[in-house]
């Protein structure tokens, strides 16, 4: 450390050390000290009376203000009186020390990277001047004293992520700069950019007055008040938002809200500040309660009630910020290091590597493989063996090949026709998916080989009408008479016209069923399905849900035409040899019979509305009786059909409600016209009172019967969620609405704690000891609904719920205060995830995030959800997620659930083939689609 001493302001140059202004550690290597020279002789030539002297130590990463003192005008003036020179005590020392406060103040508010050792203002012995310091001042100096020396180099490091005024985008600034430019030659009009419009230029668009706050702390440096500035003033403002260092940063945020430019922020200030950041990231609610947040800043920055904050403390909250969170953060910390996990893993050589990918591949898709395999072998030999078969018969003189390969087709269009119909049923597939035929079924893939099939059925009708319009008839037509006397009898000796065998019973049927199906398999197309697809009235009727239903019934006609047209073939006779039936009879009375059964069963299964609940982001929550006999797996989902609204619409929606539970609960977001009158009838119809508060854990609220519509369920039907208790570790993820299959599944391990907690109670007086296993698990058997034990190996939960709208938080609030007061012994984690708000680290977050970590540290309520779950702000890195749970659960399998958009689950399905073949935990990936 060095110290230099600018000496007395007064005349000549100041007196530096040689290698000084060239940078500032503090400051990132920036040449910030290089104008401190500057502004000093600045203050010499406009206080040329007021003599001061300055000393600084240079440290090796920080330049040290240690002393401005008022100097003795004998030392600065040798030729002066002695009575030149004011007593110690008198007016002129006073206005002295006043004045030389003044100067530090302004230096200090220059140069933000020039820290002070101490706030006390020395002199030396000689002319030292007796200032009696409040006690409450010097508890605040101490505390000073105490951050500046809790201030590391790593903390200091760590906060460079956060307080970014330019969001991170992964381009230099030299790029990013160059388009603030083409955006200024836009904006810009007689080369002035206004004030309103500085947001856009920067790339805040969407957080303009944020970005006015910015602009007015940059401008009152320039201590005038501007309205426009030219391209190269916001160049300069460009540098300092840009700059890499966190004082720099901090500084700019402290002067948004230091208004009055007097070096202190207020609880007024503090409040606008928060209100402005909250308008940023669209939080209503923060901003409603702004004032009660600042109060809280000010608690705790501000235990001397002295009114005000100064930079240092803001810097202390937002370095501390990590320290409040890990605080009120879930326990989540691994038992073992990730690299432990790891160890003995990593192959050793190509060969290594590739038989451990081979391994984990085919440990994920030998279900599906096996499948697959033998649906293609058993087509393959369909139309191998119809294609040998027609290959030796009389017809192939005639027609060549084109006969065997369309009567080939025609044999793989039979089975294909059948099997299409079992992926669709699904009272049979939920029965087969509690069954031990699941270890050797892919179920969850049933609607991919639903689409498979269909595009089989697809080829198989191209090649087999192709090869009979354009080849064989041809053929037919055009033989010789020789030729044609082989086959002459199943013509009735009697050549058809082209016209004759697209007008006989084969040929209209065959068109037919190639026009229907055409029909359905194009408005079965994501386009047209998700009404991607744009046409003009009364066309636009063709997309959507609605159209897809509808035309997919035209299978029916399809099937009746099927049995048509494999009865009248003009090369069979024999009824043995005409199969068409042999393969679609038994699949398609399957079919009907749970056609049949849903609507009987759905009769039965009318329900009553107990409860009725409008939440925010249109979605309501129906609280229904649980009809006799109804049971069901936590996961599972029902259709809802109102016959009010229309007599054949049947809607799936995942069970909210636990199994134990005496009731059946769903919540509805209105996206399209079926729900959006669902909710008309529940909450808004004169007829039906609503009662609109939010649901609770375990409460029911009785409504009135009369006038109430009648609701039909059907179910229930099965999902891949309901099989979680078959894994050691769940990771549940829902994006949005997506989360409503996994609230069933707490709920359940909730009462499964609560029956655990209850049987030990009731064992205690009989039994002295139980193993600490079956007390902190919830792989103890446990009653079912109907008073059978079952085994549970599912020993902890993590659920991630990721969405746009803070209000979606209301919709299970009272679940998350219930998991989280329930479980004691952390088995369960909530996560929740709130993508509007900018990221933790951008400026525009920066005081929410703060606000979020200190309320919930100091009473334990996320400040956004109302619950104990603190929510993250922006997107979860899923493979630091991943990460920390295979280094938790070595040698464990996780069940890793998702419901929500697809492309996400190719995120996750990657990650969890990867974690599986780098750690010993496997991670086995089932998805849900809305």
């Amino acid at each position: 450390m060095r110290t230099s001493s600018f000496g007395r302001c007064s005349t000549g140059e100041l007196d530096l050390p040689d290698n000084f202004g060239t940078s500032s550690p503090a400051s990132g290597g920036h040449a910030y000290g290089a104008m401190l020279p500057v502004f000093l002789n600045d203050l010499r030539s406009n206080h040329h009376k007021e003599l001061v002297e300055i000393t600084l130590e240079l440290e090796d990463d920080a330049v040290v203000l240690r002393n401005i003192a008022p100097a003795a005008v004998a030392s600065s003036a040798p030729n002066a009186s002695p009575s030149s020179s004011p007593a110690v005590g008198d007016h002129g020392g006073g206005g002295a020390i006043a004045r030389s406060l003044s100067i530090t103040s302004r230096i200090r508010r220059k140069f933000p990277w020039l820290r002070s050792m101490s706030s006390r203002t020395s002199v030396s012995s000689s002319e030292s001047v007796a200032v009696v310091e409040d006690p409450v001042v010097s508890a605040r100096n101490a505390r000073k004293m105490r951050a500046k020396l809790e201030r590391t180099r790593s903390s200091a490091q760590r906060a460079l992520k956060g307080l970014r005024f330019i969001s991170k985008s992964g381009e230099a600034m030299e790029e990013l700069w160059r388009k603030v430019e083409e955006r200024f030659s836009l904006l810009a009009k007689d080369d002035l950019l206004a004030r309103e419009d500085f947001g856009e230029c920067i790339g805040m668009e969407d957080s303009k007055e944020f970005a006015v706050g910015i602009f007015d702390a940059l401008a009152r440096r320039k201590e005038r008040k501007v309205s426009k500035i030219t391209k190269e003033e916001l160049r300069q403002f460009w540098l300092q938002i840009s700059d890499q260092s966190f004082d720099a940063r901090l500084q700019i945020f402290f002067d948004m809200a230091d208004s009055n430019e007097d070096g202190k922020i207020t609880r007024e200030e503090v409040q606008e500040l928060i209100m402005l950041s909250a308008s940023a990231n669209k939080l209503s609610k923060l901003k409603e309660q702004a004032e009660g947040y600042a109060a809280l800043i000010m608690e705790e920055l501000d235990p001397e009630n002295l009114g005000y904050i100064e930079l240092w403390q803001l810097e202390m909250l937002l370095l501390q910020k990590d320290r409040y969170m890990n605080y009120s953060r879930q326990l989540s910390t691994t038992s073992i290091n990730w690299s432990q996990n790891m160890t003995g893993l990593r192959p050793r050589n190509e060969i290594q590597r590739l038989r451990r990918t081979l391994q984990c591949l085919a440990l994920e898709y030998w279900r599906r493989g096996w499948v697959l395999l033998l649906w293609l072998v058993t087509t393959a030999c369909l139309f191998a063996w119809k294609f040998y078969q027609y290959r030796n018969r009389s017809s192939f003189h005639v027609m060549g090949y084109c006969l065997p390969v369309a009567k080939g087709a025609a044999e793989t269009l039979k089975l294909n026709m059948a099997l299409i119909l079992l992926p669709v049923c699904r009272n049979t597939l939920t029965w087969l998916r509690s069954s031990g035929a699941r270890k050797f079924v892919p179920f969850d893939d049933n609607i991919n080989f639903h689409k498979i099939i269909a595009f089989a059925i697809a080829v198989g009708v191209v090649v087999h009408a192709g090869n009979h319009l354009a080849c064989d008839f041809p053929l037919l037509i055009n033989s010789s008479p020789e030729k044609f006397s082989l086959i002459a009898s199943d013509f009735n000796n009697k050549k058809p016209t082209y016209k004759k065998l697209l007008t006989g019973v084969e040929g209209i049927t065959g068109i037919s069923m190639v026009t229907l199906m055409a029909i359905s398999f194009t408005l079965a197309t994501h386009h047209f399905r998700r009404n991607a697809v744009r046409l003009p009235p009364p066309f636009n009727r063709l997309t959507g849900f609605n159209a897809f239903w509808y035309s997919h019934h035209l299978f029916g006609v399809v099937y009746v035409l099927l049995f048509i047209h494999g009865a009248f073939l003009n090369l069979t006779h024999q009824w043995y040899k005409k199969t068409t039936w042999m393969y679609i009879s038994v699949p398609l009375l399957l079919y009907i019979a749970e056609r049949t059964l849903r609507t009987r069963r759905s009769k039965h299964y009318a329900v009553k509305i107990q409860k009725v609940s409008v939440l925010p982001g249109n979605v309501f929550s129906l609280i229904m009786s649980k009809p006799n006999g109804f049971k069901y797996k936590s996961g599972q989902y029902i259709f809802l059909q109102c016959p009010k609204i229309s007599p054949f619409e049947w809607h799936p929606f995942s069970i909210t409600s636990a199994p134990g539970d005496d009731y059946l609960s769903v919540h509805i977001r209105t996206v399209g016209d079926w729900t959006q009158e669902l909710k008309f009838l529940f909450t808004e119809d004169e007829k039906l009172p609503s009662v609109n508060r939010r649901v609770t854990f375990g409460e029911l609220v009785q409504m009135e019967q009369r006038g109430q519509p009648r609701l039909l369920v059907d179910g229930p039907y099965g999902a891949p969620a309901q099989d979680y208790q078959n894994f050691d570790v769940l990771l549940l993820i829902g994006l949005g609405i997506g989360a409503t299959p996994f609230i069933s599944i707490l709920r359940d391990l909730l009462n499964g704690t609560r029956t655990i907690e209850e049987l030990m109670v009731q064992e205690s007086n009989t039994e002295t000891t139980r193993s600490d296993e079956s007390f902190n698990s919830f792989t103890s058997s446990i009653l079912t609904p109907g008073g059978n034990k079952k085994s549970q190996r599912t020993t902890n939960a993590y659920f991630y719920w990721v969405t746009r709208e803070p209000g979606s938080f209301e919709w299970f609030k009272g679940v998350m205060d219930q998991v989280a007061e329930m479980d004691h012994k952390g088995q369960i984690e909530l996560h929740n995830y709130l993508t509007s708000v900018y990221e933790e680290g951008d400026a525009r977050s920066t005081l929410i995030t703060m606000i979020q970590a200190l309320n919930h540290a100091k009473h334990g309520v996320d400040i956004l959800s109302g619950t104990r779950v603190r929510t993250h702000f922006a997107r979860p890195n899923w493979k630091e997620v991943f990460t920390k749970i295979a280094s938790k659960h070595p040698y464990s399998t996780v069940g890793v659930f998702y419901c929500g958009m697809p492309v996400l689950a190719k995120e996750l399905k990657k990650l969890s083939l990867e974690l599986s073949h780098k750690t010993t935990t496997r991670f086995d990936f089932h998805k849900e689609y809305f």
